[in-house]
């Protein structure tokens, strides 16, 4: 397609690879050790020539999913909802854009979003299409050639599920050379083609992806069961409105719950070292982007924390704010507490008045409030999700169990500082609407971690939830309010209107 860059070079290639191994290094043994041989990465042959040079090509495709994610950009939508704001002013246009409804297709964090998850998507089907050469060698590890195949079917279905959460009907190009003019599919064909490129990862990924450290930093096959219980989840919900998906998002997310050991997945006691440098890897992911400070130009830091949630009386960004009305309904107890710098008199700032982040800024101490630039790890799932989708997709289902029950009051223990694992009367539900009731202990438990705006949109609570944002206090309205539209028709980001200009079937 024509907004789709079919060919890297070879030094583009080199650079991913190399930075891949600095970060893979992090990941199973440090950094230091590695002194890789440039002339190692030239671009292998149209088959891949052994499993040194697949694991080179996951490696550059590991990078680009990297780049992709590094900065706020990836998340942009996630401004929409009703958890997250940005400055009122200053070079925040874009994010403003989805903060109040009036997102245009001219929008620069939509184009660069594209055109980073297409390049890695190329990359993708460039790997596999490499790799179909050391199939049945008897001199290759087929085990291992698996496993790194599986990965990559991973990573494109995490890529086209990302677009697709923002954009609804995407292009699907599948192989190294796409058509340049390939058109939209479908939403029905987006959803199916996702759900059949995490199910050949289910397929192929080990329980435990060898050699790495906590929290998956290479994907394992329950990293793989929990994205498409995920996606079951938006696939029962709007756009495409089959609820069928329901029953199917429960079991598959029971599944990950009732096999979470095997996957070394689990809670954390303390739910505040999540966003600390200290507790970059950790069980509660179900799967990790790995950052690195001092990789070539430090291209692989990760752009989104510290800096970026100050005020400028901090020396901050202005970019990543918490809404007022939400902070002020936010639930007390431990939970709030980990989630806001509570020690922070955000009434006073001058920049603007808005509440901080500890999920973003670390807490106080843990990261230079001067940085933009970190080694803070991105969890793009984590256990808790997929105990609160379990109980939510049971209600929706109508298959509730004592089990989903128990995976909501988990998450309501540890919001209210205590043992998770242990039944207590004074936080535990086994009445109501479990489906609401676990819907209401996901905004608390995920606010700030840019997933709001996703549940709002597949339960279609934009208009009810974004119409009521006055706060208790009064006296400081929310700095962006509503100028757009809350309708359906526009809850979809357009086709970024470059990309269209150069393959116009994407108008359709």
């Amino acid at each position: 397609m024509k907004t789709i860059n079919n060919k890297v070079s070879v030094k583009r290639t080199s650079l991913f690879a190399l930075c891949f191994l600095c970060v893979l290094g992090l990941v199973v043994q440090g950094c230091a050790d590695l002194d890789p041989d440039l002339s190692e990465f030239d671009t292998p042959p149209e088959s891949f020539a052994s499993l040194d040079d697949m694991d080179k090509g996951i490696g550059g495709v590991y990078s680009q999913v990297t780049l992709a994610a590094r900065m706020t950009t990836f998340y942009a939508p996630a401004w929409a909802g009703d958890d997250m704001t940005t400055h009122r002013a200053l070079n925040k246009a874009d994010f403003r854009e989805f903060d109040q409804r009036t997102v245009l297709s001219s929008n620069n964090r939509l184009l660069r979003n594209w055109n980073a998850i297409y390049d890695a998507v190329n990359a993708i089907n460039g790997v596999l299409d490499r790799s179909q050469g050391l199939i049945g060698l008897d001199n290759i590890d087929q085990e291992v050639l698996e496993r790194q195949i599986g990965e990559a079917y991973f990573l494109r279905g995490l890529l086209f599920y990302q677009l697709a959460r923002v954009h609804g009907r995407i292009p699907l190009p599948l192989t190294k050379f796409p058509d340049p003019d390939i058109s939209r599919s479908s939403l029905t064909e987006v959803y199916s083609q996702i759900e059949l490129d995490f199910q050949a990862a289910v397929e192929r990924l080990p329980d435990m992806y060898p050699g790495v450290l906590s929290g998956a930093p290479r994907p394992n096959k329950g990293s793989a069961k929990a994205f498409l219980a995920r996606l079951y989840m938006d696939w029962a919900g709007f756009p495409n409105n089959d609820t069928s998906k329901y029953a199917l998002a429960a079991s598959t997310a029971k599944d990950v719950i009732d096999n979470a050991g095997s996957y070394g997945f689990g809670l954390v006691d303390d739910l505040e070292t999540l966003w600390t440098v200290a507790g970059r890897f950790s069980p509660e992911s179900l799967f990790t982007i790995v950052y690195c400070k001092g990789c070539p130009n430090n291209s692989l830091a990760n752009r989104k924390f510290s800096r970026l949630g100050l005020p400028a009386d901090l020396g901050g960004w202005n970019e990543t704010f918490a809404e007022i009305k939400f902070f002020e309904d936010f639930p007390e107890g431990p939970r709030k507490e980990a989630t806001y710098r509570t020690d922070l008199d955000w009434t006073q700032f001058d920049a603007q008045k808005s509440p901080v982040f500890k999920k973003i800024t670390g807490p106080e101490g843990d990261l230079n409030p001067g940085d933009f630039l970190t080694i803070r790890n991105d969890f793009l799932m984590r256990y808790a999700e997929i105990l609160l989708i379990y109980a939510e997709a049971s209600g929706l289902s109508g298959n509730v169990t004592p089990e989903a029950w128990e995976a909501m009051n988990k998450i309501r223990r540890r919001a209210a500082g205590l043992p998770y694992a242990t039944p207590d009367p004074s936080v535990d539900l086994s009445t109501g609407d479990i489906a609401d009731l676990a819907f209401t202990e996901s905004k608390w438990e995920f606010a700030g971690e840019y997933k709001r705006w996703f549940d709002l949109m597949r339960r279609e609570k934009v208009a009810e939830v974004l119409s009521d944002r006055d706060n208790v206090s009064g006296a400081i309205p929310e700095h962006n309010p509503i100028i757009g539209s809350l309708e359906t028709s526009t809850y979809l980001a357009p086709i970024p209107a470059d990309a269209v200009a150069r393959n116009p079937n994407l108008a359709n």
